[in-house]
């Protein structure tokens, strides 16, 4: 063989091995960086571009794609101890022209976390407020989406604000009464009965109660490699604090059932989305929706848990849309009767 191309074939695989030993290492060593350049990489892949908007001295983070347009926009509202970019996952099955916006609720990832601050749902719901008049995203009424205490908060939210919003989505929304005790619900008892409340289910501090935590909210089973639960765990830690006073804060009486206590005064279309085999909230918690509510569309999702989002994305994002073009076409009907 040649030297020359010996000698390239040498320095090419020189040149490949330095990024795959960066990436070994960064597996092996720093798994929470890996975690947050795969956020990174998977935003930009999609388009989702980050941005900060400020009320007074309150900053809020979000990220958003698209422009305001002829059909509604989309605000998204997380859960409880997740960010902006959980939603993802949907977002890469919804179309590009859309406007999006995925913003981090108060208290999380970049939005401001005061110590001063009201956390409750009737609390973060105001702060949402605030944050829609910054972005000024009521200009027209737009479509609110929220998942478990963004559930929670955007059923309030379309409550207090009823002018803001043309529709809701509830994806297994909290604040509800249940019937029947979900698995998290029992362990929490068990929990509060030994004085081990410090011990949440949803704020895993090992890797072994990351996994645990991923079983409690997932019918599906990820293999997840115990080197992706450290980065997992090690994220979380450094706000795991925060995390036990939200908690304690939206599970008191005050916010325990905000959405029961206001899903009358919703006068908007509302679409819930429920995984039947939900663990952390029971899907009865749909009906008890469905019966006060008087336009209310309900999907019960097959072989689901609590985390629609990352176990059902294709399909969630499909209801989504399926829901707001009926809801267009209602419309158009209704102009030309």
């Amino acid at each position: 063989m040649d030297l020359d191309v010996l000698n390239m074939f040498v320095i090419a695989g020189g040149t490949l091995a330095i990024p795959i030993l960066a990436f070994v290492a960064s597996f092996l060593l720093w798994p929470s960086a890996l975690i947050r350049i795969y956020y990174w990489y998977w935003r930009r892949a999609l388009g989702m571009q980050v941005r900060y908007a400020n009320y007074d001295d309150y900053q809020f983070c979000y990220s958003y794609r698209g422009r305001p347009g002829y059909r509604p926009s989309i605000l998204m509202l997380h859960g409880f101890s997740a960010h902006k970019d959980m939603w993802l996952s949907i977002v890469k099955f919804l179309p590009k022209n859309l406007h999006l916006v995925c913003v981090d609720m108060p208290g999380h990832e970049g939005t401001t976390r005061s110590a001063l601050d009201d956390y409750s749902i009737s609390g973060q719901a105001k702060r949402i407020h605030q944050f829609v008049e910054c972005i000024k995203l009521n200009r027209r009424p737009f479509h609110l989406v929220g998942t478990s205490m963004g559930g929670n908060v955007a059923g309030v939210y379309a409550a207090q604000y009823p002018e803001d919003i043309c529709s809701l989505t509830l994806i297994c929304p909290a604040g509800l009464p249940s019937t029947t005790d979900s698995k998290f619900i029992k362990q929490l008892r068990e929990l509060q009965e030994s004085d081990r409340i410090d011990r949440i289910p949803l704020i895993p501090s090992t890797p072994e109660e990351m996994a645990d935590m991923l079983k409690l909210c997932s019918y599906v089973r990820f293999k997840v490699p115990q080197q992706i639960l450290q980065g997992l765990v090690d994220v979380r830690i450094p706000h795991n604090d925060f995390y036990r006073k939200l908690f304690l804060e939206i599970a008191d009486e005050k916010s325990r059932h905000s959405l029961h206590e206001n899903m009358s005064k919703i006068k908007v279309p509302t679409q819930v989305i429920w995984g039947k085999q939900d663990q952390v909230l029971d899907v009865s918690g749909a009906t008890v929706l469905a019966s006060a509510i008087p336009d209310c569309h309900t999907y019960i999702l097959e072989n689901c848990g609590h985390s629609v989002v990352v176990e059902r994305p294709r399909k969630t994002a499909n209801l989504i849309l399926e829901f707001l073009a009926l809801l267009h076409s209602m419309d158009s009907n209704k102009k030309q009767a």
